[in-house]
């Protein structure tokens, strides 16, 4: 059955996010980041993408990871915002101003609250602060990277390794792009609550005010995180998460050349992901798509429903020529279960490559009792039509 819905379209669902995204048909872009890719978060659909499985160095990118690890403490309730974290030789030493790193300005031996922590780690980048959660968290920072690995695993990174708290430099700590964008959609769904740091633009310590490195969060673009890096080997690089209107998109770049670039060619990129798609319903969660005819069932038809909804990105010039089309056997016979999986929507269009979501029974069938199915069968061999 096709149904009558002129639209081009791309479609993902975030389950898997982009582990097995789809990408939209290329469109004349082009960018100085070495690494970048930009991602519809509703969606998933990967709206842009260069070098984007290449693991490279995340930099302070990666202290997002940390804080992933933080929060999920915090939400389980074995850890509180209130609660305090002693600031070690080691992390004064390794993260602290004398490091010539980002730092909080922590002192030796002093007692910070966490949620002083997540503040400087997001706003001021400190390296110091990053450690003491670590060791604060897990003993040692060695320890406390294996619970990076192990929740970086869990939310589905493939190209991440992680050798400290903080990004600084190392070899083997490397990030993709498309890793990093996959811990920001978590990050902001995951932890909505905790969110909003990522948006404050200042925050003081021990009396010095430092102003959050995202150069993003100071124009009006709708960006409201999330974190900035920048290594000799990494480059400048960002991650933003940018909302405007219901649309949220969900930017990495990495391998700039200075701050100033990374601020406009961040800027840039998101802009034109919004100007140039737009998100698309085609059907509500539950919404029946089609029906299909029942053999020996005690109805005649059966609904088929999209379970989860099809929402599609695409080109907002891009739109004709699509095909939608409900793909089952029938007719189904009974019984018929509500939620059985019964038919697939297939989404196809000119140069996009074909999209496929399961239809489900949107409410249950019984067979005919054995007088019923006999009627039918006598039915049949007489060449009546009974449904």
């Amino acid at each position: 059955m096709t149904l009558s819905l002129k639209r081009q379209c791309q479609l993902f669902v975030f389950a898997a996010l982009i582990a097995t995204t789809l990408t939209l048909p290329a469109l004349a872009f082009e960018t100085p980041a070495r690494e970048a890719i930009l991602i519809d978060a509703e969606t998933g659909t990967v709206l842009f993408e260069k070098n984007a499985n290449v693991p490279m160095p995340p930099a302070s990118m990666s202290k997002m990871m940390a804080l992933y690890v933080l929060f999920d403490r915090i939400k389980s309730g074995r850890l509180s915002l209130n609660d305090t974290m002693t600031v070690s030789k080691n992390a004064w030493e390794k993260g602290g101003a004398a490091s010539g790193g980002s730092t909080m300005f922590l002192n030796p031996n002093e007692q910070v609250r966490v949620e002083d922590l997540v503040r400087g780690i997001i706003i001021q980048s400190g390296n110091d602060a990053s450690i003491v959660v670590a060791e604060g968290i897990s003993g040692t920072e060695e320890a406390f990277v294996q619970e990076m690995t192990k929740a970086a695993k869990n939310i589905g990174l493939r190209d991440s390794t992680f050798r400290n708290a903080t990004g600084l430099p190392d070899s083997d700590h490397r990030m993709s792009a498309r890793d990093l964008a996959t811990l920001a959609y978590h990050m902001i769904n995951d932890f909505p609550e905790f969110y909003h740091f990522y948006s404050e633009k200042e925050f003081q310590h021990n009396g010095i005010r430092q102003g959050n490195r995202n150069p993003l969060l100071y124009k009006s673009i709708g960006v409201d995180g999330l974190k900035t890096g920048h290594t000799e080997n990494a480059g400048f690089c960002l991650v933003a998460s940018a909302k405007q209107g219901e649309r949220r998109l969900i930017l990495v770049v990495g391998g700039l050349s200075s701050m100033q670039e990374r601020s406009d060619e961040s800027e840039r990129i998101l802009s034109w992901g919004f100007r140039q798609f737009d998100n698309y319903t085609l059907f509500k969660p539950g919404e029946t798509v089609t029906s299909a005819d029942v053999w020996l069932g005690q109805q005649e038809t059966v609904p088929l429903v999209s379970a989860d909804g099809v929402t599609v990105t695409l080109p907002r010039n891009v739109r004709q020529d699509m095909k939608v089309t409900a793909n089952f056997d029938g007719p189904i016979p009974a019984p018929i279960r509500k939620g059985d999986r019964l038919a697939v929507l297939s989404v196809s269009a000119p140069d996009v490559e074909t999209v496929q979501v399961p239809l489900v029974a949107g409410a249950s069938v019984e067979r005919l009792g054995m007088f019923g199915r006999l009627g039918v069968a006598l039915a049949h061999l007489a060449g009546v039509s009974t449904h």
